[in-house]
């Protein structure tokens, strides 16, 4: 069973053969498991990630298709896919960004010039950003400040992926506009 091609072991496993799987684990094993350690870097986050991955592979194993590419390459799809899953849940919880805004985020050992200039720069980004309307605001808050991809920003508001990107460019936009206006006043 050990010489057996890559597609034979999956097909073994779909069919229950426990020599199947036991070789189809230990072949990659080690590919999966360093994969995931590279996407997440967390060894212990990785096995599970790792034991998740054979998991599905045997669950699925009757679905693959070896027209649409290798086991090796299904596989470690799964793999990484698991791995980006195991991030984003690690993020932490989304921030209002009402919140974020109220926030006052201190520098490393400013002097007083750079306070005052930070001040100034800070309530020149929150007037703009209150002129901003709400939900372009709470978008663009969402992705500046709190990180958030354009994806999660539309699941976060519960809005269509194509409506999250176009409230982040418009608030963008609006907010370079009125900030560059008013430097241009100064």
């Amino acid at each position: 069973m050990w010489a057996a091609p890559d597609d034979a072991l999956l097909a073994g496993m779909a069919a229950g053969d426990r020599d199947a799987v036991v070789a189809f684990i230990r072949r990659f094993q080690r590919r999966v498991f360093g994969l995931a350690v590279a996407v997440v870097g967390d060894p212990t986050l990785a096995e599970d990630i790792a034991q998740e991955a054979f998991v599905r592979a045997w669950r699925n194993a009757g679905t693959f298709d070896a027209r649409r590419g290798s086991v090796t390459s299904w596989l470690l799809t799964v793999t990484r896919n698991l791995a980006i899953d195991a991030i984003r849940v690690r993020r932490a919880e989304p921030v209002d960004p009402d919140i974020l805004l109220a926030m006052h985020l201190p520098s490393h050992d400013p002097t007083p010039v750079d306070v005052a200039v930070a001040r100034e720069d800070a309530s020149r980004l929150a007037a703009a950003l209150r002129r901003l309307p709400e939900d372009q605001r709470r978008a663009v808050v969402l992705a500046g400040i709190g990180g958030r991809t354009a994806r999660e920003v539309g699941e976060i508001e519960n809005v269509p992926l194509g409506t999250a990107k176009t409230r982040i460019r418009s608030a963008m936009l609006k907010l370079r506009d009125s900030l560059l206006t008013e430097h241009e006043g100064d």
